[in-house]
């Protein structure tokens, strides 16, 4: 594990002391846990498709039917 100091406005640093000792946990514990989360947040996160919400882009055309072909929709559209 890697040392490292960072600085910290006291009211802050306090809150995590105070915060740590009702859950018998030390503020360094917490300051990492903080950090991995945001890493994993922020830093980390590698998106897929997976992971994205789905978008509404509006009502539905026509019903799709079993044989549709939608690769050939495709292409044609994009030549268009």
């Amino acid at each position: 594990m890697k040392t490292i100091t960072i600085n910290v406005s006291e009211p802050v640093y306090r809150d995590f002391q105070r915060y740590a000792k009702t859950r018998d946990r030390t503020a360094s514990e917490l300051i990492r846990e903080a950090m991995e989360e945001f890493r994993a947040r922020r830093i980390a996160r590698a998106t897929t498709l997976a992971d994205l919400s789905p978008v509404s882009v509006g009502r539905v055309l026509k019903p799709m039917q079993v044989d549709d072909d939608l690769l050939e929709e495709m292409l044609n559209d994009a030549g268009a």
